[in-house]
């Protein structure tokens, strides 16, 4: 994709909303089908891959704040069933709090990016939150007029890594409560009941 359609995103950032992408987003249409098509293992994979990296690039400048990678250390663990859920919530939460404690507002969107990413194991719509929030992040970096690149280049990394997360769920360790999840992707359930 070479360009893609930010009106609804130049219109949230006038009215100065807090989260510049939602469901409704144009540019995030494409991704959304392919996510209802994944299986919550994979949506898991997929959503704690981009979890890693943005928890780097925060560690990278709060190296003393290690709320970003306890969560996603947490959510592994529950995910693997080693833990249950009050405990990787507790961490979850604790990433998402992190965002009171800092004034830049990109890196504010990144940690509520991380508490998306990490819910994900809870139930599948929340994969989509760490788009928002992330997304949100690159917008209020590099400002309105000049994210449209950088958007672009995460959005194709978003959708060239589902295909990778869908071929690689059996390598792992699921609880239960993802491996024998009899219901359908909750993210196309949700589309369903919104058409």
């Amino acid at each position: 994709m070479d360009r893609i359609d930010l009106t609804d995103v130049k219109d949230k950032w006038k009215r100065k909303n807090q989260i510049l992408f939602s469901r409704e987003s144009a540019c995030l249409q494409d991704l959304l089908v392919n996510i209802r098509k994944q299986s919550h293992q994979a949506l898991v994979l997929w959503a704690l891959k981009f979890a890693e990296e943005i928890a780097l690039t925060l560690q990278n400048k709060y190296p003393d704040d290690h709320r970003p990678t306890t969560a996603i250390e947490k959510t592994r663990q529950w995910a693997r069933g080693d833990i249950k859920m009050p405990e990787a919530k507790k961490a979850i939460l604790a990433a998402h709090a992190m965002a009171k404690d800092i004034t830049d507002v990109s890196d504010q969107a990144l940690c509520h990016a991380i508490g998306q990413a990490c819910g994900t194991v809870h139930v599948e719509t929340h994969a989509i939150g760490l788009v928002f929030y992330e997304l949100t992040a690159t917008v209020r970096l590099y400002g309105i007029d000049d994210c449209e690149p950088m958007l672009i280049k995460r959005i194709n990394e978003y959708q060239s890594y589902l295909p990778v997360c869908a071929q690689h769920i059996h390598q792992y360790q699921w609880a239960k409560f993802i491996s024998d999840d009899p219901h359908a992707n909750k993210e196309y359930l949700l589309w369903l009941k919104r058409k």
